[in-house]
């Protein structure tokens, strides 16, 4: 081999490796540029440099699909309506791009359920379509899927399939417990960190500014969920009533009473609306225990023995029930129901702490705090000793029943209400200013809780 030839390749090699690093360099350089704009929202001056960098440098950095996602949706956010499909559809083409070039950084879940909404919101493809991409989100990746309003689009989709004949109605049922079991476990998750908070203040301690934005920031998401999870319920509206239910499960019932799974769903549904007068709740609760004596089972029976006022049996079977069932939920919604009939006999002090174990398991059950406040409100007189303690009793009382709006927000309207009756029965501000001194009241009797005094 030659010289000459030798020197051309060289030459050939250090030209390309210029050209790879010189490439390089105006991608940072222009990424840099691009990002800075779009880091304080000028996403005029990003718009042309970041498009740059994911036609020209694709796989430079993640960042180019994040900002470019942002930008999207202000520029969606701000369009005329004759531009917003273009725009959406420019935003599905950004998501499948990050995907491409960026798979490990792209949730699956938080993916398809964007461009499924984005499809939904601005009339792209069919029905089935727009559900196509949220079922996939849904079926691949659950946990990803967080945003309230998706969770809601797929449920409305899947009914109003449904009632143009292309879904069953068993496969809405199946994909209503699924979203009710998410918005469930996301409320707790929110709802325990606003109670941990809420006794932190009340206790007297100051929050961080990291406590107030998370106590801020858990407050809306619930506030948002407890929309959804009202809407999803509104939307399912009639299909799950008695009259669809039974008429539903009566034809399923010889092919499916050896099915454990539809035994449950359908004895859930059915205990749910209220459906346990008709026969076939006992038929399904007797064929669920023969089959697989269970948590769910042994609350039916609880139910049955209550509706024929056999309140201790049903006890037993309730607290059989709390002891086998493992999902927090449910837990919880079995010893809701142990406190309500406690409470209905009278026996306060044994609700409340079952109205807790309620709470432990299901913090966003601000019913909860409403019962409680509502039994310590009636005992105002029986366990204060004199008219300051008595009457302070419902500090208590208003304590409890604000709680309840806030980790329950659909609550809050009735819970502020409820608050502000028990406080105009609470000690004055001249009550205070005539008992000096005392920061706190001990309230006796079953309550057997301290209260502190309010600043007026």
């Amino acid at each position: 081999m030659n010289t000459k030839f030798l020197f051309v390749i060289a030459t050939g090699l250090v030209l390309s490796a210029s050209n790879v690093n010189a490439q390089a360099t105006d991608c940072a350089t222009t990424a840099s540029i691009a990002y800075e704009h779009a880091k304080v929202k000028n996403y005029a001056a990003a718009e042309e440099p970041l498009w740059k960098v994911r036609k020209e440098c694709p796989t430079y950095s993640v960042a180019t699909y994040q900002f470019g996602e942002k930008l999207l949706k202000d520029k969606l956010k701000k369009a005329a309506a004759g531009d917003k499909v273009a725009i959406a559809k420019e935003m599905i083409q950004l998501l499948k791009e990050r995907f491409q070039y960026f798979p490990a950084k792209t949730k699956i879940g938080d993916m398809h359920s964007t461009m499924g909404q984005l499809m939904y919101d601005n009339k792209i493809g069919s029905k089935e379509d727009q559900f196509a991409e949220l079922h996939k989100a849904w079926t691949e990746d659950k946990k990803n899927v967080d945003n309230p309003k998706n969770v809601y689009t797929y449920f409305s989709l899947l009914v109003d399939l449904h009632g143009e004949g292309k879904k069953e109605l068993q496969e809405v049922f199946d994909l209503y417990d699924g979203v009710i079991e998410k918005i469930e476990d996301e409320e707790s998750a929110k709802a325990k960190t606003i109670a941990e908070l809420t006794d932190k203040e009340e206790a007297g301690t100051a929050l961080s500014s990291k406590e107030k934005k998370s106590l801020k920031r858990s407050s809306i998401i619930l506030s948002n969920y407890s929309k959804v999870k009202a809407g999803v319920n509104q939307k399912l509206g009639e299909l799950a009533d008695c009259k669809n239910l039974i008429p539903l499960y009566t034809g399923q019932f010889d092919d499916k009473k050896s099915d454990i799974n539809w035994l449950k769903g359908a004895a859930g549904r059915m205990s749910a609306k209220e459906c346990t007068e008709d026969p076939l709740f006992f038929k399904l609760v007797e064929a669920l225990h023969k089959a697989e004596p269970s948590a769910k089972s042994a609350y039916y029976l609880g139910l049955l023995a209550l509706k024929d006022k056999k309140t201790t049996t049903a006890l037993d079977y309730f607290n059989q029930s709390a002891e086998l069932e493992t999902k927090s939920s449910d837990k919880a919604k079995v010893y809701f129901k142990i406190a309500e009939t406690l409470r209905k006999k009278g026996s306060k002090g044994k609700a409340r702490s079952y109205y807790r174990k309620a709470l432990k398991y299901k913090p966003s059950m601000g019913v909860c705090h409403l019962r409680i406040a509502s039994m310590i409100a009636s005992s105002a007189n029986a366990c204060g000793t004199d008219v300051f303690s008595k009457r302070a009793v419902y500090w208590l009382a208003e304590n409890y029943a604000r709680r309840a709006g806030k980790v329950d927000p659909s609550l809050k309207s009735t819970a502020n209400k409820t608050a502000a009756n028990y406080k105009a029965k609470a000690p004055s501000k001249t009550d205070i200013f005539n008992n000096p001194g005392v920061t706190s009241v001990k309230i006796g009797c079953w309550i057997g809780e301290t209260v502190r005094v309010p600043k007026l």
